[in-house]
C-alpha cells in the first residue's frame, strides 16, 4: 500500500515487489491512492502489476475519508496474510484497522528516506505494538531507527529494492540511440538518469566536463529525466560552452535501451538519495559506473571492483574518474561484468521477492521459500 500522489521511489519499490511476488507464484495486491491513474497506477501496470486497488489515502487528517479507508481495510484483512505499507498515512490507517479488526494481520513498513522518525508516544505505539517488522532500503536508515529507540536491531532489516534483470540486461542494440544523437560509433557517451533536481548533482557533472574539456577530452553526455532544475542546468551548460556535448531526452519510454547505449553511467547525488534505483539498473545493464559515496552506494559497491566511487560534490574527482574510464576500455568492461554479477547474485527482483517471502513467512508462520 502506497499513498504517493506521483511516481516516486517508494511507489516503484512497491510495484516492483508486487510484480516479483506475482511472478514467483504468490498473490499480491498493489493498493494506491484514488485519482492517481495517470501518475501512479498506470506506471505500476507498466511494471507488470496485475491487481490494483485504491483507497482515498488523503493527506493529513481527514476523519470522514480516513474512516472509510479503515472500514475497507477491515473488510480486506481476512483475505490477506500480510499488510505491507510504505508511507506514514497508510501505516497509521493499517495499524488502526488492525486494532479494530477481529482478523488483524502482520504489519510491515518499508522506510525509503533518511529522515529521523521522532520517538514520541504515538510513534512508540505505531512502531512498537502496531508494527511487526520495518524494512529499510539502506543500513543507515535502519541505524536511525535503532538509535531512536523505536526499534530493536532484529526488527529492522535492510532490503534494497531489486531491479528487473530480465528487462535491464547487457547486449542492447545501441545504434538507434547513437544515431538519434548524431554520434559516431566510437564517440564516448556518458549518461545520467534521474530527476533534474539540485541534489542529483547535474551541476557537478557540468563542472567536471568543463575540466575535461580543458584537457581535450570531450565526451557526449545524455541527460535522462525531467525536473525543476532543467532551465538552470541548461544555463550552466551554456555558460561553460558545453552545449554541443549535452543532449536532454526527458523521460525515456525505453530506458533499458537508452542505458544500454551508455559507455559510462553517472550517479552523483550530493547527499543521500535513499535506495538509488537507477544504480541497480546501470549495474544490471553492465554499464561501467561512477557513483558518489552517498546513500546505498558505499553499502553495496566496492571501489574499483563494482564501480568507481568518488566524493559527493567533487568535480575534480569526478573528472579524473571519467577520464580514467574513457582511457581504459578493459576497466569499463570489467566493472560492467562485476556489476551485472552483483545484481544476479544479490539484487535481482527475484532475489528481493525471495527475501520478502522469507520475512513474511516468519511473521505468519507459513513455510518459507
Amino acid at each position: 500500500m502506497v499513498s504517493c500522489r506521483g511516481w516516486s521511489s517508494d511507489a516503484h519499490w512497491a510495484a516492483r515487489a508486487v510484480h516479483e511476488l506475482e511472478r514467483a507464484g504468490h498473490q499480491a495486491i498493489f493498493c494506491g491512492r484514488a485519482g492517481t491513474e495517470e501518475r501512479v497506477l498506470r506506471r505500476a501496470r507498466g511494471l507488470g502489476v496485475k491487481r490494483i486497488e485504491t483507497l482515498a489515502l488523503t493527506r493529513g487528517l481527514r476523519p470522514a475519508a480516513d474512516t472509510r479507508d479503515v472500514t475497507r481495510l477491515v473488510r480486506w484483512l481476512p483475505e490477506v496474510d500480510v499488510v505491507h505499507v510504505h508511507r506514514g498515512k497508510e501505516h497509521w490507517l493499517a495499524a488502526l484497522a488492525n486494532r479494530v479488526s477481529r482478523s488483524p494481520r502482520p504489519l510491515v513498513r518499508t522506510r525509503h528516506i533518511v529522515r529521523v522518525v521522532r520517538p514520541h508516544a504515538a510513534n512508540r505505539w505505531l512502531y512498537g505494538a502496531a508494527t511487526d517488522l520495518v524494512i529499510t532500503v539502506t543500513h543507515a536508515i535502519a541505524r536511525q531507527y535503532v538509535a531512536s529507540g523505536l526499534l530493536t536491531p532484529e526488527r529492522a532489516v535492510t532490503l534494497p529494492g531489486g531491479v528487473d534483470d530480465r528487462r535491464f540486461r547487457p547486449g542492447a542494440d545501441d545504434r538507434p540511440v547513437r544515431a538519434a544523437l548524431g554520434l559516431r560509433p566510437d564517440e564516448p557517451l556518458l549518461g545520467i538518469a534521474g530527476g533534474l533536481r539540485v541534489m542529483k548533482g547535474h551541476q557537478v557533472v557540468v563542472e567536471a566536463l568543463a575540466r575535461l574539456g580543458a584537457t581535450g577530452v570531450r565526451p557526449h553526455v545524455l541527460v535522462v529525466g525531467e525536473g525543476s532544475q532543467k532551465t538552470l542546468i541548461r544555463e550552466g551548460i551554456r555558460r561553460a560552452g558545453l552545449d554541443a556535448q549535452f543532449s536532454f531526452v526527458g523521460f525515456a519510454p525505453d530506458l533499458p535501451q537508452v542505458v544500454g547505449a551508455i559507455d559510462v553511467a553517472l550517479y552523483v547525488p550530493l547527499e543521500s538519495d535513499g535506495m538509488g534505483r537507477v544504480v541497480f539498473e546501470y549495474l544490471a545493464t553492465a554499464r561501467a559506473l561512477i557513483a558518489s559515496r552517498v546513500g546505498i552506494v558505499p553499502e553495496v559497491l566496492t571501489d574499483g571492483r563494482d564501480a568507481l566511487l568518488v566524493p559527493a560534490g567533487d568535480p575534480g574527482a569526478l573528472a579524473a574518474a571519467i577520464g580514467r574510464l574513457l582511457e581504459d576500455e578493459r576497466l569499463r568492461q570489467a566493472l560492467g561484468v562485476a556489476g551485472r554479477r552483483l545484481v544476479e547474485e544479490r539484487y535481482s527482483g527475484a532475489r528481493v521477492a525471495q527475501s520478502l517471502v522469507a520475512h513474511y513467512a516468519r511473521l505468519v508462520r507459513l513455510p518459507g521459500p
